[in-house]
C-alpha cells in the first residue's frame, strides 16, 4: 500500500471517528403536534405506556425500580393486576409488562419526561443500556443526545444516564387515545399487531409513516394508541390529560380516586374513591355531586334514564364532580317505521303495473301524494 492510499484510509478512519462521536440529527420519540390535542395541557404532558420486555426473569419491583415508577399499584393498574400483588411477582423471562410514564412534547416529538434515570453499570456500554437492559425500546443514540454525550463509548461507573422512552400525547381520528411503545417480535407483522391491540392496520402505518408493511423488522418500536374512555374531566383540572386504556385502572386525585376504563361499560369511565391514603392532603376531600345525595361512582336510574357522579377532576383543593346522565331504554318504533315503508314500497309497486287506461297519471300522482302525506303525519 502506497503512502498516499494509507493517508486516504486513514482521512476515512478519521471521518467515520468523527461521525460515530456526532449525535444524530433524526428526531426522538414519536410525533407529538400540539394541534391535534384536545387541549393545551394535553399537548404538553399525558400518561403513556411503554412494553418492556423481559430479557430475563425478574419481579415486579426490580421493574418498577428500573423505570422510576413511584408507586407499584401504577404498574399494577397498567396490567389490570390486583392490588393485592405483590412486590416480587415474578416476571418471566421475554413476558411484556406494561409501564406506565409521563410523556412531555416539544418540537412536534414526545419522550418521557425526565425518567427513568440509570446507573451505569461496570460494563455497561450505551448500546448494551438500550438494548438490552432496557429492550430496545430506543437506541443508544437516543441516550446519547439527551445527555449531551460528546463521545458515546465513553461513560463512567456510577454516570446517571436520562433515558427517553418515546410516547405521544396526540390525539388519533380525533378520539383520545393512550399510546403504547411496541417493540416488534420476531415474525411479528402490521397485521398481527394491528389485531393484538385492536387498531386498524391503516391507523398504525399513518402513524409511524410505515412505507411498506414487508419492511417491518423485529425490534423496531411502533406507537400502538389505544382507545381510551370518554370522560366528564374538565379542561380546568390539574390532571385534564388523564386518560385510560381500556381493561386498565389509575389512580388520581393525589391518590384519592381510582378510574377504571372498561369497553363493556360503554366505554366511559367510571371512578370511585380509592380508599387509599392521600399523597398530598391531610384527607380526601368531599366526593358528593352538588345538589344529589350521590357519591363519586354512584348512580341512580328512573325509568330510561340513568344519572351518575362522575368525576370531573380536580384542583388544589376540591375533587370536582358532575351528574352526567344517559338513555338505557333501546329506541322504540323502529320496527313499525320499517313495516311503513314495506307498505309504501307495496304500494307504489301496485300502481306502477296498472295500465295507464284504468289508471289516469293524474290519479297516480294524487294517490302517492296522499300515501306519502298520511305515512308522515
Amino acid at each position: 500500500m502506497g503512502s498516499s492510499e494509507a493517508a486516504l484510509l486513514l482521512l476515512l478512519l478519521l471521518l467515520l471517528l468523527l461521525c460515530s462521536l456526532l449525535p444524530p440529527s433524526t428526531p426522538l420519540g414519536f410525533n407529538c403536534s400540539n394541534s391535534s390535542a384536545s387541549s393545551a395541557a394535553a399537548a404538553a404532558t399525558c400518561l403513556s405506556i411503554a412494553g418492556y420486555v423481559s430479557p430475563n426473569a425478574t419481579t415486579l419491583a426490580a421493574v418498577q425500580a428500573l423505570f422510576g415508577v413511584k408507586h407499584l399499584r401504577s404498574i399494577l393498574g397498567a396490567n389490570n393486576l390486583p392490588l393485592s400483588t405483590l412486590p416480587n411477582a415474578t416476571v418471566g423471562a421475554q413476558q411484556t409488562v406494561a409501564v406506565p410514564f409521563n410523556c412531555s412534547c416539544s418540537n412536534g416529538t414526545g419522550v418521557s419526561n425526565g425518567r427513568p434515570v440509570y446507573t451505569v453499570r461496570s460494563g455497561d456500554g450505551l448500546d448494551h443500556i438500550a438494548r438490552e437492559v432496557f429492550s430496545n425500546l430506543l437506541v443508544y443514540q437516543d441516550i446519547q443526545r439527551v445527555n449531551g454525550l460528546p463521545n458515546a463509548s465513553f461513560i463512567v461507573v456510577g454516570q446517571k444516564l436520562w433515558v427517553p422512552l418515546p410516547c405521544s400525547c396526540d390525539d388519533v381520528d380525533g378520539e383520545g387515545v393512550v399510546h403504547y411503545a411496541h417493540v416488534v417480535a420476531n415474525g411479528s407483522s402490521v397485521a398481527a399487531i394491528a389485531t393484538e391491540f385492536n387498531v386498524s392496520q391503516s391507523t398504525l402505518i399513518a402513524i409511524n409513516g410505515i412505507a411498506d408493511v414487508q419492511s417491518l423488522q423485529a425490534g423496531q418500536v411502533l406507537d400502538v394508541p389505544l382507545k381510551a374512555c370518554a370522560s366528564a374531566i374538565r379542561n380546568d383540572s390539574l390532571d385534564s390529560y388523564l386518560r385510560v386504556a381500556n381493561g386498565k385502572y389509575v389512580f388520581t386525585a393525589n391518590n384519592c380516586v381510582m378510574c377504571t376504563c372498561d369497553a363493556a361499560n360503554n366505554w366511559t369511565l367510571h371512578c370511585q374513591p380509592s380508599q387509599l391514603k392521600p399523597s398530598n392532603w391531610s384527607l380526601c376531600p368531599s366526593m358528593q355531586c352538588e345538589g344529589s345525595n350521590l357519591d363519586l361512582g354512584n348512580s341512580t336510574s328512573t325509568s330510561c334514564n340513568r344519572t351518575t357522579c362522575a368525576y370531573a377532576g380536580y384542583t388544589n383543593q376540591t375533587i370536582l364532580t358532575a351528574l352526567v346522565t344517559d338513555t338505557t331504554c333501546p329506541v322504540s318504533n323502529s320496527l313499525a317505521m320499517k313495516d311503513s315503508f314495506r307498505a309504501f314500497s307495496w304500494n307504489f309497486f301496485l300502481i306502477l303495473i296498472l295500465p295507464p287506461a284504468l289508471f289516469p297519471l293524474y290519479s297516480v300522482r294524487t294517490f302517492v301524494s296522499e300515501t306519502v302525506t298520511s305515512m308522515l303525519t
